[in-house]
């Protein structure tokens, strides 16, 4: 599975109405410098001490705001 990683504040960039909100990610375990990542289905996954967990999705065009906010490509 490939992935765009990126920091909770970055994160709270992309995210939509109807997508997780910054009181969701803040009671999911993510402040601005919790490391995410979104999958190609739009899975938001959360770097725990060792582990990710996934914590909800995003939807619509998520990977082009995805790419043009990170400026990164699927790895």
């Amino acid at each position: 599975m490939k992935f765009i990683e990126m920091t909770g504040a970055t994160l709270d960039q992309i995210i939509n109405d109807g997508e997780l909100h910054t009181t969701d990610l803040k009671s999911a375990g993510v402040d601005a410098t919790s490391i995410v990542r979104v999958n190609q289905h739009g899975d938001i996954e959360v770097r725990r001490a060792v582990k990710w967990d996934v914590i909800g999705g995003l939807l619509g065009n998520f990977e082009e705001r995805i790419k043009q906010t990170t400026g990164c490509d699927w790895a």
